[in-house]
């Protein structure tokens, strides 16, 4: 395939080496108004906006996921082999399942179990085991210790359903599982798979346990602790 890739309007060399993608495109845009120089739109189709700017002199791209775990999978394939680049971090909201995670808590995640057929395109003779990228997530907690915030490390998991009939993931607490969200798996197996490197960080925007939630403006606009420790792993 080549480029312009059919969901990534964009030239060679028009992205970093690492891209930090929410889910959300309007949280890419805040993200490169709010902490980005010279930013410039790379990508705006089908809405999912692109940015690359420069972060404390470095050069840094930000552009949206969407939602889920095949969407993730288009792009994140799509940044990895087409694009050249090195390096995604996922920043992303979740939900808790952990009693021990209050709202606005971070989240990295070492690895991501899933409720998902997507590893099945890869023909393993047994489970599968994605993990983040070593190299981003000493990079990460080394970064959140200098900024004195408080980070959770652990395992999430990815989900493919946010309406279920009935309710699973609470079930994945008595495993040690911090969080649920619908991305990360799918990232850190196209990662491996492609021979690059991924991170999770998430800000846990409700919670399973409790019922407590964060509003969707607060989400788009209020999760900057997670942004900027994306930013300075970066």
């Amino acid at each position: 395939m080549s480029i312009p890739t059919p969901h990534i309007n964009a030239k060679l060399g028009d992205f970093a080496e690492t891209v930090l993608m929410p889910g959300d495109p309007l949280r890419s845009k805040f993200i490169a108004e709010t902490f980005l120089t010279d930013a410039v739109l790379v990508n705006n189709v089908r809405g999912v906006q692109g940015y690359t700017g420069l972060y404390k002199g470095k050069r840094v791209s930000v552009m949206a996921s969407g939602m889920g775990m095949p969407s993730m999978g288009i792009y994140s394939y799509e940044l990895f082999h087409f694009y050249d680049v090195k390096n995604i971090i996922r920043i992303g909201s979740a939900g808790a399942i952990s009693p021990a995670l209050p709202l606005r808590s971070i989240v990295i995640g070492m690895s991501a179990s899933y409720v998902s057929s997507f590893q099945s395109q890869f023909n393993l003779p047994g489970i599968y085991a994605p993990t983040a990228s070593y190299e981003l997530l000493k990079k990460a907690t080394g970064a959140a210790e200098k900024l004195g915030l408080p980070v959770t490390v652990g395992n999430i998991l990815s989900s493919d359903l946010f309406y279920g009939d009935g309710d699973s993931s609470l079930v994945w607490q008595k495993m040690g599982v911090l969080a649920v969200e619908m991305e990360s798996a799918a990232l850190y197996m196209n990662a491996a798979r492609a021979g690059k490197n991924a991170l999770c960080i998430c800000t846990i925007s409700d919670s399973l346990v409790t019922g407590e939630a964060t509003t969707a403006e607060e989400r788009q606009n209020s999760f900057t602790q997670m942004m900027q420790l994306a930013l300075e792993t970066a």
